[in-house]
């Protein structure tokens, strides 16, 4: 079904839906030249009436869910829009401290209004509503600092188009990698270091939770990140 998908990047799946670990540089869908596009792949595997139900950015890597058919598409965006799905990121960022930016420390949550220009596929946040601004929420906890970064576990309220890159760029906090919001230098492979790091949600059919969760391609600034977030994760 999925043999062009690596088996250890397939997270869940049944007839209902799949996750994928996506990967830097592949497209949820839409996939321009020379790229993967996920959606294609599922469709052309015998499941034609797939859709993605998020829209992970290409420089993006991480949990990639869609659903296989029309009754769990629709099943799926209520859940999503109901809040009942929770999506979690792991960032790397520029250090605020070596900018001279805000440093957030601790844990909080950000809430602006995004307006987004199609024709530059950017966003901005806002600190108030406006013509053709959405709301936009995310909470974040600091994870703790490498050699002139920052770590941060973000959790995604809202979903709006580049929601995450755009909220920390209002504040002057850039994504590394991520040119387009202000980072001072690109990555190798065209990426950005932000990754959706787990997701959970109701099943469908049956309504039980599905969690799962991803690693990025490991390197030594994700595994400090990931050491940090050890050390630090809340008692469950």
């Amino acid at each position: 079904m999925l043999e062009k998908i690596p088996p250890e990047r397939i997270l869940y799946d049944d007839p209902c839906c799949v996750v994928i670990n996506k990967e830097v540089g592949e497209a949820v869908e839409g996939a321009g030249r020379g790229m993967k596009d996920l959606l294609a792949l599922l469709r052309s595997g015998g499941f034609p009436h797939a859709e993605a139900v998020q829209r992970l950015d290409v420089p993006v890597s991480g949990c990639a869910l869609f659903a296989k058919t029309g009754g769990a598409l629709a099943a799926l965006n209520r859940a999503f829009s109901q809040g009942r799905a929770v999506k979690k990121y792991w960032a790397v960022l520029e250090d605020p401290s070596v900018a001279g930016g805000p440093d957030p420390a601790g844990e909080g949550e950000l809430v602006h209004w995004i307006a987004s220009d199609a024709g530059v596929n950017k966003s901005r946040a806002f600190d108030s509503p406006g013509p053709g601004r959405k709301e936009a929420r995310l909470r974040y906890r600091c994870l703790g600092r490498g050699i002139r970064y920052l770590f941060l576990e973000i959790e995604l309220i809202t979903g709006r188009h580049h929601q995450i890159r755009a909220q920390l760029a209002a504040l002057g906090l850039h994504i590394k990698g991520d040119l387009k919001y202000g980072s001072r230098r690109s990555e190798k492979g065209g990426g950005i270091r932000l990754h959706a790091r787990s997701l959970a949600f109701p099943h469908p059919e049956t309504g039980r939770t599905i969690s799962v969760s991803a690693l990025p391609r490991m390197d030594p600034l994700w595994e400090a990140l990931a050491e940090a977030a050890s050390r630090t994760e809340k008692p469950k």
